[in-house]
């Protein structure tokens, strides 16, 4: 048995469309920060901090260091994450729709199967007929609760910015397919599952055409569905028989949540 590390990191060095801050506080300093914190509670505190006054000294700690603490300033899109039906709109199939939080744990551990399309051109759109042409490919029928990962290679592109520029999307007729086949959970390694934003703008301006703009997101105001964005080393997968885990971090109200997705293969 293997296990397959399927996500990308939340990375303040890569290119990123939203804001993405790590704010560091080292061994060393932290004790600092401590009594900054500590004192700044206490009546008078911060002035006698300021003053050159502490609690806690170095010398009070083993090795003269305090503990490490990361302070991460992110959108829930960065790094390799879960999107539920929040995500796309208010409501989905008729009724409020629901947060990242209340995606069913159940859905989140299943049999993985690895569709390639990696011939799939950047601006177009990956449709039903892909998808099944690649199943018969690989001689595979789907079944109820699979979890489908789309495998374009697009990954190679994280930390630049045509990451975000140049990927294939997903037709809403793919998605279709999938939900009708019983999927609850399918995944890409690209920034998202439309089309970059510059093909779709283009088309809108250009031909007046509404229907360009997010089909595949507004899709899930129609049917609901939870996907995975910003996979990674789908390539290192076999086509099948492998388990996927892709348990979201529990936020409040959030469309969308971060995850580690990993792949469990069993060697033969």
């Amino acid at each position: 048995m293997r296990m397959v590390d399927l996500s990308l990191p939340i990375d303040d060095t890569a290119f990123e469309v939203h804001p993405l801050r790590i704010e560091r506080t080292g061994h060393k300093e932290g004790i600092e920060k401590l009594n900054k914190v500590m004192m700044s509670r206490m009546p008078g505190g911060a002035e006698r901090f300021k003053a050159g006054e502490r609690i806690i000294r170095p010398s009070d700690v083993p090795g003269q260091e305090f503990l490490s603490l990361e302070m991460v300033y992110s959108s829930v899109h960065s790094g390799t994450h879960l999107d539920y039906s929040y995500h796309y709109g208010s409501r989905s199939e008729g009724r409020a729709s629901k947060p990242a939080s209340e995606i069913p744990l159940e859905w989140c551990a299943g049999p993985g199967v690895k569709l390639s399309l990696r011939d799939a051109q950047p601006g177009g759109a990956i449709t039903a007929d892909d998808l099944r042409a690649e199943l018969d490919r690989i001689g595979y029928g789907l079944k109820p609760y699979d979890i489908v990962l789309i495998s374009t290679g697009c990954d190679r592109l994280f930390g630049g910015s045509e990451y975000f520029s140049e990927y294939p999307g997903i037709d809403p007729g793919a998605i279709d397919f999938l939900l009708d086949s019983g999927i609850k959970i399918f995944g890409v390694d690209t920034m998202g599952i439309d089309r970059p934003y510059k093909y779709m703008m283009k088309e809108f301006l250009e031909e007046k055409n509404t229907q360009a703009l997010w089909p595949a997101h507004f899709h899930g105001r129609k049917r609901e569905f939870v996907h995975i964005e910003r996979l990674a080393n789908l390539a290192a997968l076999p086509d099948y028989g492998f388990t996927v885990f892709c348990f979201p971090v529990k936020i409040r109200n959030t469309g969308g949540a971060w995850a580690r997705v990993v792949a469990r293969v069993q060697e033969q």
